[in-house]
């Protein structure tokens, strides 16, 4: 088991977040650990960044106690993994059929759940990915959280580094060309978007759990544009690039 965690208390009640992915070259580690800052942005979040590794998968099984025990008294579970074929990943579905064992006792239910994907077409059949991983969350009894961000790159004016310029709601999909590393993994706008994806899960999960008090927050078209357009600029600012 591969974690990072971070505890954020700050006398503020404590949620816990962990994200869980499969990555094959890096890029979905890439877009996994933007969420994960996101989510420590809410204070009083406890974050873990939990990578299933395919040297726990022996004879086609899963198999990782710590992982299992974490994600027992995890108040939100966020999984990723790259599409490939139109499927998740061959290693992370080993992870969900392990998951067998807390279906069978509800252990999961009620835990609040999210997703992201990464493919290396602009479609690629994400989409399916997010259904799977969204049918599984549903299996086990959790409450599926999508993103809140108006869509981007769908005018004249929109660019490659757009907040959710790919346009999906059930969850987070992100695009890394098949030539390049994971240093250049998704875009600005991608990055962005898995911030604001995992701060939003975490202040929910402090809502649902703490009945911490929560403000919806809502952007207008033309505002989400002016994000977009503040992250596309060539002297971004770090606050332009987190979307803060």
């Amino acid at each position: 088991m591969t974690t990072h965690d971070t505890d954020r208390a700050d006398a503020v009640p404590a949620v816990t977040v962990s994200v869980v992915y499969h990555s094959v070259h890096g890029h979905t580690r890439v877009l996994a650990e933007h969420l994960a800052d996101g989510a420590r942005l809410v204070p009083g979040a406890r974050v873990h960044l939990v990578e299933i590794r395919p040297e726990d998968v022996v004879a086609g099984r899963w198999r990782d106690t710590g992982v299992m025990a974490l994600l027992e008294r995890s108040d939100a579970i966020v999984f990723g993994c790259p599409t490939l074929m139109g499927s998740v990943s061959a290693v992370f579905k080993a992870f969900m059929e392990a998951a067998f064992t807390p279906f069978t006792t509800q252990a999961w239910k009620d835990k609040l759940a999210g997703g992201f994907t990464m493919s290396a077409s602009q479609s690629g059949d994400k989409l399916l990915v997010l259904q799977e991983l969204a049918v599984f969350a549903a299996q086990l009894g959790m409450q599926w959280i999508g993103v809140g961000d108006m869509p981007g790159n769908n005018w004249s004016g929109g660019t490659r580094d757009d907040v959710n310029r790919l346009g999906s709601w059930l969850g987070l999909m992100s695009q890394s060309h098949a030539d390049l590393g994971p240093e250049q993994a998704g875009s600005r706008g991608d990055l962005v978007t898995a911030r604001r994806y995992g701060e939003r899960i975490a202040r929910l999960s402090q809502r649902w759990v703490n009945a911490v008090p929560y403000e919806t927050p809502r952007m207008t078209e033309h505002e989400t544009r002016a994000l977009s357009a503040a992250i596309a600029a060539p002297d971004a600012g770090p606050a332009a690039v987190t979307g803060a």
